[in-house]
C-alpha cells in the first residue's frame, strides 16, 4: 500500500507541479519561493498521505496545501513588515484570490484557462533572456514538466551536479532580476520563443521515449507538450516553427497506441501496426505542417530549394514520410536521409548524424550506417548515450556480426535507465546467440 501511495505521490506531483507552482508565482511573484512552497506540500504529502490515505482529490490537496504555505508565509512578512512592498500586492487582496472550494472550480472553463495561462507565463518566465539559453531551459524543464535533476542531465547528456548548479543559479538570477510573471508580447515573445519551443520539444522527448522508470511512454508529459505547444500557436499563429513543432508533435504522437503491446513491451517502428497509428492526429499534424511552411515561404523559407524552413518542421517533414508510409517498407529512407543532412546543417548535432545514420543504413544499406555509426563512437556527447551502442548493435546484427552485436546491445541495456527499454535490449543480446 505504501508503494502504491508513493507512487501516487510521484505522478500527482509530474502532473500537477506546473500548476501550483505557477499558481504560486501569481501569488507569491518569485519563482524561487514558489518552487520552495511547492516543494513544501509534496513533503507534506510524503510524511501525511502513507498514514491517512490518499486524498480524494490528491490534486486538489497538493494545490490547497501550497497556497495555505503561501498564506502562512505572507502572513509572516505582513507581520514582520519585511519585504511587503517588494512582493507588489497587499496580503488581503492575495488571500481573496485563495477559496477553500478553489480546485472544486477547476471544471470551470475559467479557472482552468486561468490555471493553463499560470503554466504558460511560468514557462515564459523560466525562459527569461536573463538567463542563458542552457538556464532556460533546464530550470524549464525542472519546474514545467516535472523533470529531476538526474532526468534533465541525461537529456542533455551532462553530468548531474553540473545540472543542479545551473538550477540553483537560475533562480537566483530571476529572483535578483526581479522577472515579471506575464506573457510577453511582440519583439519581448520573439526574443524568448526559441527556448520555449526547445522544451517543449523536450518535454515530450521525455514522455515519448521516458529515459528513466517502469514504462516506455510518460503519456501524461506527450500531453502536456502538446497542449503547450497548442496554447503557443493561439499566442504566436504567424510563427512557422510554432507550427512546425505542432506538426513533429502531432505527427510523433500518432504513433502511441501502436508503441508498446499489451504487455507494455516497446513496440520498434519497423514492426508497428501502423493501422493502429492515430489517423485524425496524422491529418492534423500535415496540416500544421503545410501551414508552417507557407508561412516559412512568406517569409523566404520552404522545404523546396532555396531557403530552408527551420529545425522543428525539419523534423515534422521526416516524421511526414513515416506517417504517409502505409507500409514499413514504402518509407522514402533517401528523402528521409536527405532531410536528416539538412537538419544536421541546420543544428550540428552527433545525436542528428546518429539518427542520419540509421536513415543511411535503411535506404543504402546497414555498411553505410555503420561506417558513420564508427564516426561517432569518440563523441564526447555520446559516451553515456545508450542508443549509440544500440543503433550500432542493430547494424551490426544486419551484416551478421553477431557477437559484436550482442556486446554492443548488453552495453547499451547497461546504459539505459528505462526499465522496459533494458528488457528490449537484453532481448536482442540474446538473440544474437541463436
Amino acid at each position: 500500500m505504501t508503494q502504491d501511495i508513493h507512487r501516487a505521490i510521484t505522478t500527482t506531483w509530474r502532473q500537477e507541479s506546473a500548476k501550483i507552482i505557477g499558481a504560486l508565482t501569481r501569488l507569491m511573484r518569485d519563482v524561487s519561493l514558489a518552487e520552495e512552497l511547492a516543494q513544501d506540500a509534496l513533503v507534506a504529502a510524503l510524511e501525511t498521505w502513507p498514514d491517512q490515505g490518499l486524498p480524494d482529490k490528491p490534486a486538489a490537496w497538493l494545490m490547497t496545501t501550497a497556497k495555505h504555505r503561501a498564506l502562512d508565509r505572507l502572513r509572516h512578512v505582513k507581520l514582520s513588515g519585511d519585504k511587503l512592498e517588494q512582493l507588489g500586492h497587499e496580503l488581503d487582496a492575495r488571500e481573496a484570490m485563495i477559496v477553500p472550494d478553489f480546485v472544486d472550480d477547476l471544471d470551470d472553463d475559467r479557472a482552468a484557462r486561468e490555471i493553463g495561462d499560470d503554466v504558460l507565463r511560468l514557462m515564459f518566465c523560466a525562459c527569461h533572456p536573463v538567463l542563458s539559453l542552457e538556464a532556460r531551459v533546464a530550470l524549464t524543464l525542472k519546474m514545467v514538466a516535472g523533470l529531476t535533476t538526474a532526468e534533465i542531465a541525461r537529456a542533455y547528456l551532462q553530468p548531474e551536479p553540473t545540472v543542479a548548479q545551473r538550477l540553483v543559479r537560475a533562480k537566483r538570477t530571476l529572483g535578483d532580476a526581479k522577472v515579471p510573471f506575464e506573457l510577453p508580447l511582440g519583439a519581448q515573445l520573439a526574443e524568448r520563443l526559441g527556448a520555449v519551443l526547445e522544451v517543449i520539444y523536450l518535454i515530450f522527448n521525455e514522455g515519448y521515449t521516458a529515459t528513466s522508470g517502469e514504462q516506455w511512454i510518460r503519456q501524461d508529459l506527450c500531453d502536456e507538450a502538446l497542449r503547450l505547444t497548442r496554447m503557443l500557436v493561439r499566442l504566436a499563429p504567424r510563427e512557422s516553427e510554432v507550427l512546425g513543432l505542432l506538426a513533429l508533435l502531432e505527427l510523433q504522437a500518432s504513433r502511441s497506441a501502436a508503441r508498446v503491446d499489451a504487455l507494455g513491451q516497446p513496440v520498434l517502428l519497423l514492426e508497428q501496426d501502423r493501422s493502429r497509428w492515430d489517423a485524425e492526429a496524422i491529418a492534423r499534424g500535415l496540416e500544421a505542417l503545410v501551414m508552417a511552411d507557407r508561412l516559412a515561404a512568406d517569409a523566404g523559407a520552404s522545404l523546396g530549394p532555396g531557403p530552408r524552413v527551420g529545425p522543428y518542421a525539419l523534423q515534422a517533414a521526416i516524421a511526414a514520410c513515416h506517417a504517409r508510409a502505409r507500409r514499413a517498407e514504402d518509407t522514402d529512407w533517401q528523402r528521409i536521409a536527405a532531410l536528416y543532412e539538412e537538419l544536421a546543417e541546420r543544428i550540428p548535432s552527433p545525436v542528428i548524424e546518429l539518427n542520419r545514420a540509421v536513415a543511411l543504413a535503411m535506404a543504402y544499406g546497414p555498411a553505410v550506417g555503420l561506417e558513420l555509426v564508427d564516426q561517432l563512437r569518440d563523441e564526447p556527447a555520446l559516451k553515456q548515450y545508450h542508443w549509440l551502442p544500440s543503433v550500432r548493435a542493430d547494424l551490426l546484427a544486419k551484416l551478421g556480426r553477431n557477437a559484436e552485436a550482442k556486446e554492443e546491445f548488453e552495453r547499451a541495456a547497461a546504459m539505459t535507465g528505462n526499465a522496459r527499454e533494458k528488457e528490449l535490449l537484453l532481448k536482442r543480446a540474446r538473440e544474437q546467440g541463436h
